[in-house]
């Protein structure tokens, strides 16, 4: 069986990807929760992994790391990982890799944590414009893919890879367009993400 290590889910929102799309897609594995530790961590995680971070899913004793390479890797062993249809796999995996590298500014000022609830008092440009293309992106895969997920019919990585974007959206109060919106709370409304949500707001760790 995989083991998949993460951290903290009240915070980890790259733990909190391959989690839930190995969750939803019954995708069989063993949940290894490392909490964070005061100071640095990348001792205490080189244990697992080699670069110190999570996630990262071992296989049998084969390590893969870093959230991308988890999906890419699942994808060749299970079906439904990607959406089926060529160009729709194609796109997902574009929004997918611009997720994975990019959206600095709502990464450094709505960091994720699950349990707050706030409304910020200033929304400043670079915020603004990524917000706004969060909506385009999201807004463009529901369009040509018929939705409700951005693939089509069915919850793939690309959701998977979305899904912080959620639950920083119900935390911090951003200003979604409405079709943006309604799919956030499709996602917060997944099974999977409602066990996400409790056990993170559960977690004694500050």
């Amino acid at each position: 069986m995989y083991e998949l290590y993460i951290t903290n889910k009240n915070y980890s929102s790259w733990s909190l990807r391959p989690w839930l799309l190995m969750r939803t897609l019954g995708i069989s594995f063993s949940e290894k929760l490392m909490p964070l530790v005061e100071g640095s961590n990348y001792e205490h995680f080189r244990r697992f992994s080699p670069t110190g971070r999570v996630p990262c899913l071992v296989d049998g004793g084969f390590t893969v790391w870093d959230s991308l390479a988890i999906g890419e890797y699942l994808a060749e062993r299970h079906d439904g990982v990607w959406p089926a249809q060529p160009r729709a796999r194609a796109w997902a995996r574009c929004a997918a890799a611009e997720m994975h590298s990019g959206f600095a500014a709502v990464r450094n000022q709505c960091s994720m944590n699950c349990g707050v609830r706030v409304r910020l008092h200033r929304i400043d440009a670079a915020l603004r414009a990524e917000v706004a293309r969060l909506c385009e992106l999201w807004r463009q895969g529901l369009e040509r893919h018929g939705g409700p997920f951005l693939g089509g019919a069915d919850f793939t990585a690309v959701d998977a890879f979305f899904a912080p974007m959620a639950f920083r959206a119900q935390s911090y109060a951003l200003p979604l367009d409405e079709p943006a919106q309604q799919y956030a709370n499709r996602l917060l409304d997944l099974p999977a993400m409602r066990e996400w949500y409790d056990a993170g707001v559960r977690e004694t760790w500050r």
